[in-house]
């Protein structure tokens, strides 16, 4: 018996009073039918009409734009940016928000990860509420600052820059991006036409002048002569092997942190934010409080930001063990802290490597995992090693909420939590918990 085909809500519209902000840009409203919409282009307490779109009859929940603004909230303006809004560019969440009640939003979102997937209120995570923007980003409203040094632009059939719809791989072609730094936009990417070329990063580092774009071809697509308005180094994504190739100039940006160059080669991963790396050192710093001759851990440890760091503090008599999956990262991570012999950093995942070491006692941890977080096996090994504190970095509240359950369940609880506003008018955040083992002081 062939069953029916399932009836899509595409394209239709509700009129709905919208609740609470969620985690992901969007905040929840119901149909008079009971139906669950997560609505983006809103904010709480509005009365709008919601255009679906995803969803069918028989979806668990429905995604909406907000089409018409019936009864708009006060945190509301007008987006500054043209190509914010629905259908339009799905970069930024919060365009038509003012940038303290942006900040608000992100908190609740923080507050409501905690107790849903940890179990936590803010004051037992050691947490005040509040999401501190960086230095130089508090704004007028109807402005947005300029903070992106690394923008991946997709490039259009006709071969026009632009940036992706949200949750699409439909491209909004842009002339101008008001997030991207200053050193991005000024290579006028936006400018030109990139025929046979699928994407172009795009990076200013923060820490000098250094310029660099690496272009994915199309398949088959031949690289062209790229001539932009500032001098840049370019980098080539291979078809076959997808790694990435040095085409002209140097292969890696430089970038300071906490009074150190960190080389950072082939587009790797660098905080997007020019006062990022520093504020984040000068946190898990604040909360480890290092001493010398510590014997301290840096997981997913990158081009070795925080390993540095660690190691100016401990002194010569102290130790520092970075583990990190990435080939080129490490390459980077041992170039940038070839000074300090009391560094080692070994390559591969964490889970795998770090039982390998058969390392069974640590003084201090940081752990910067991916957006999916540590996991409970890796949380349960961290936990054995008895360290006095542990810092866990976080680009996701959900996936340090899980953790931070983990983390409980093998007796280390937060002793303080801050939250940086480091992604200005998205949804995303940065967090640091400090952990200590439970009845332990310093």
């Amino acid at each position: 018996m062939q069953t029916e085909p399932t009836k899509s809500l595409v394209g239709e519209e509700y009129e709905v009073e919208v609740g609470p902000v969620a985690h992901g840009g969007h905040c929840v409203a119901r149909t008079e039918e009971g139906r669950v919409l997560f609505v983006r282009h809103t904010l709480p307490g509005e009365r709008v009409i919601a255009r679906i779109t995803e969803g069918e009859e028989t979806s668990r929940f429905l995604r909406a734009d907000a089409v018409r603004v019936l009864e708009p909230s006060k945190d509301r303006i007008e987006a500054p940016c043209p190509f914010s809004g629905p259908g339009k560019c799905g970069g930024c969440d919060w365009q038509h928000v003012k940038p303290g009640a942006q900040r608000r939003l992100k908190g609740e979102v923080v507050a409501e990860q905690l107790k849903r997937l940890a179990g936590l209120t803010p004051e037992e995570a050691g947490w005040d509420g509040t999401v501190m923007p960086a230095e130089g980003d508090k704004v007028p409203a109807g402005q947005v600052p300029a903070w992106r040094t690394r923008v991946q632009y997709a490039i259009d059939a006709e071969g026009r820059a632009g940036l992706r719809k949200h949750r699409s791989h439909d491209v909004q072609p842009i002339d101008h991006c008001l997030i991207a730094a200053p050193g991005v936009s000024e290579l006028g990417i936006e400018k030109r036409e990139w025929p046979q070329i699928a994407s172009v990063d795009a990076i200013a580092a923060s820490g000098s002048a250094d310029r660099q774009v690496v272009l994915t071809p199309k398949p088959g697509g031949r690289l062209p002569i790229v001539e932009l308005d500032k001098p840049v180094s370019v980098l080539r994504v291979g078809e076959k092997d997808n790694r990435v190739h040095r085409v002209h100039g140097r292969p890696f940006v430089r970038e300071r942190a906490d009074g150190r160059t960190y080389r950072v080669g082939e587009g790797g991963f660098w905080q997007v934010h020019p006062q990022a790396a520093d504020t984040l050192v000068k946190a898990v710093m604040q909360g480890l409080m290092p001493r010398k001759g510590d014997m301290a851990l840096d997981l997913y440890c990158g081009v070795g930001l925080f390993a540095g760091a660690l190691a100016e503090r401990v002194g010569e008599k102290g130790a520092v063990l970075g583990i990190e999956s990435g080939k080129r990262a490490v390459e980077d991570a041992r170039h940038n802290l070839q000074d300090l012999d009391r560094v080692r950093i070994e390559q591969g995942k964490v889970e795998d490597v770090l039982p390998r070491t058969r390392i069974d006692s640590a003084d201090l941890i940081v752990l910067d995992p991916p957006r999916a977080g540590a996991g409970r096996t890796t949380v349960r090994h961290l936990a054995a090693l008895g360290a006095r504190r542990i810092a866990y970095v976080a680009c996701d509240p959900a996936a340090l909420a899980r953790d931070l359950k983990y983390f409980a369940e093998e007796g280390y609880h937060p002793a303080t939590l801050r939250v940086f506003d480091l992604f200005p008018v998205t949804h995303h955040v940065e967090c640091v918990a400090i952990l200590k083992p439970a009845g332990k002081g310093s």
